[in-house]
């Protein structure tokens, strides 16, 4: 009986130590998405995210709502450190209890062998309970290297997850001053034309293609990027990458004499960017096109306004409606999930208080 208790122990711990191994190894290590229902990562995110967004809805918009928000993914971070930890201190205090006759004192209960497998791990040595066997010695040292290499890892990883937010953030900063905050597609096409810097569309766009391939590439890799928000008051970079499709489109669509090169590389590598983003989150597209037919006009007046020829009214909706259609729900999908702050088109749908922007 007690050789069938030791081997479920030592089963037990084994799993324990594999399976932190295992989410280890795909949240931090892997550079591709692996969204299993299993992953000890993946659903204490989701299931704190929720109990999180609750106490937030709980707020009322603000600084106040958004510094809560803003706090959830560095938390994170140091949470899951904290879960990983445990789990291994668990899965190694189950193996030294199977082998708790080598050790000096003999360990008897599982609260020792936690307390043993714990500064093993974490390598505190106090040499109170030392190994007296070869198997128990290297139990050790492997709960020590683990422990190790897991901490440095986390470490590694949230420098990484740092640099990628501060990149993301530096194009999505400065888009203020020519889209606004929260940004318009809109805005950014009146903003060009009012300053002189029309001729300026093509180089801006270039650059927000690349930086939409350095997101997707980093988002997709590193899911955890998507909950980092914005630094400043009334930015996202989910409302930006809207912001920028929009404009984009309007100039496939409706605004005419403009270079559409640019445009068409940018909605090509920002609905990929949508998709693949959305996709890990399990959000499809419905083939909505987010935008209601009196909006559109709206929008047509304040860019006639501004001075630019414009495309029939009826063949520019049908054609913006077919582009934006490709991307609109899953980025308000998104824009929910992570509750970002509303903007024109994109995340909340009551744009009372952003029809009247100038």
């Amino acid at each position: 009986m007690a050789t069938a208790l030791h081997v479920a122990e030592i089963l037990g711990g084994l799993f324990l130590i594999a399976y932190v191994a295992w989410d280890v190894f795909n949240t931090v290590a892997l550079p591709r998405p692996t969204p299993s229902v299993y992953r000890l990562a993946r659903n204490l995110t989701l299931f704190s995210w929720q109990a999180w967004c609750w106490q937030a809805r709980r707020m009322a918009p603000g600084q106040k709502r958004e510094r809560w928000l803003g706090g959830f993914a560095p938390l994170l971070v140091l949470v899951l450190l904290v879960a990983w930890v445990l789990v291994l201190i668990l899965g190694f205090g189950l193996i030294d209890l199977a082998f708790g006759a080598d050790f000096n004192p003999p360990i008897q209960d599982l609260g020792t062998a936690v307390y043993a497998a714990g500064t093993g791990l974490l390598t505190i040595g106090f040499g109170d309970i030392v190994p007296t066997a070869l198997v128990t010695r290297l139990i050790v040292i492997g709960s020590a290297g683990l422990g190790l290499g897991t901490v440095a890892l986390v470490v590694t990883y949230l420098f990484s997850l740092y640099g990628s937010f501060q990149r993301r953030e530096v194009l999505v900063t400065m888009l203020d001053a020519r889209a606004g905050a929260p940004p318009s597609g809109v805005a950014l096409l009146e903003t060009s034309q009012r300053t002189g810097l029309i001729d300026d569309l093509p180089a801006l766009l270039g650059d927000w293609e690349r930086w939409a391939a350095e997101v997707l590439d980093s988002h997709v890799a590193y899911p955890i990027l998507g909950y980092f928000r914005s630094s400043h008051d009334n930015e996202s970079w989910v409302a930006s990458l809207g912001a920028m499709l929009d404009a984009a489109v309007l100039i496939l669509t409706t605004v005419e004499g403009q270079p559409r090169g640019r445009a068409e590389m940018l909605v090509a590598i920002g609905v990929h960017l949508v998709e693949d983003v959305s996709s890990f989150f399990g959000f499809s597209n419905d083939g909505r096109v987010g935008v209601e037919r009196t909006e559109y006009d709206a929008a047509r007046l304040r860019l006639e306004a501004a001075g630019f020829k414009l495309e029939g009214p009826d063949v520019g909706w049908i054609l913006f409606a077919q582009i934006r259609a490709r991307y609109a729900s899953r980025l308000n999908e998104l824009a929910g999930f992570w509750m970002t702050p509303p903007a024109l088109w994109i995340g909340d749908r009551d744009h009372e208080a952003h029809h009247a922007e100038p």
